[in-house]
């Protein structure tokens, strides 16, 4: 987590590698639902009649709030990464943005909001999955390639382990088959019980 003074001046911040995204909206069905994320705007939940394409029901799970975001980020480090709590793997880390003010649910009456993660992942950008973290209040994983350029949201690598190789003799022969079946005529079981007679017959 510590990086030198000279490289932490030319690092771009998460926000920064995910400017690429303004403008855009990502879709993803998941059976009867669609979702819509467009860039730090809003987030949308919608079901669309198949042959008339119209959208028949629709409610906004957030707009994107900025300082909801920033207060959310403010006691973490300058570059505002987290651990993903549902990850058992340390080096998987999320940037967290913040959509709040949706509409208000019929369960809490409070406003619908999410959390939108960008992880580092590709090959291109995406929703990967949404879930319910309680009522009316969402997780939308967003995997965003552009994260993998900084060095805090790339996965660690295995250890890597080196193998010797020798050339065999020239001398070296392989066994032909008759040759195996040969030694193994040779080889001779001792169970424990006659090695046990055997020796009490010594």
């Amino acid at each position: 987590m510590i990086v030198e003074t000279e490289e932490r001046v030319k690092l771009k911040t998460p926000d920064e590698l995910l400017e690429v995204l303004k403008g855009s909206c990502f879709v993803r069905q998941e059976g009867w639902w669609s979702y819509e994320l467009c860039y730090q705007n809003k987030i949308r939940q919608f079901h669309v009649e198949d042959e008339k394409e119209k959208v028949v029901q629709e409610f906004i799970l957030g707009v994107y709030d900025e300082e909801a975001t920033a207060a959310f980020n403010q006691n973490l480090s300058d570059i505002s990464t987290l651990k993903d709590p549902r990850s058992k793997d340390a080096s998987q880390r999320y940037h967290a943005h913040q959509y709040t003010n949706g509409t208000i649910c019929d369960l809490t009456n409070e406003p619908r909001e999410t959390e939108v993660r960008f992880v580092c992942s590709g090959p291109g950008a995406m929703i990967s999955s949404i879930i319910e973290l309680s009522t009316c209040k969402y997780a939308l994983t967003v995997q965003s390639p552009m994260l993998c350029k900084h060095s805090l949201f790339q996965e660690e690598r295995p250890a890597w382990h080196t193998i010797n190789c020798n050339l065999l003799p020239k001398d070296y022969k392989e066994a032909k088959p008759d040759e195996v079946e040969t030694e193994d005529e040779q080889i001779f079981m001792v169970s424990d019980v006659e090695s046990s007679n055997y020796d009490s017959d010594e």
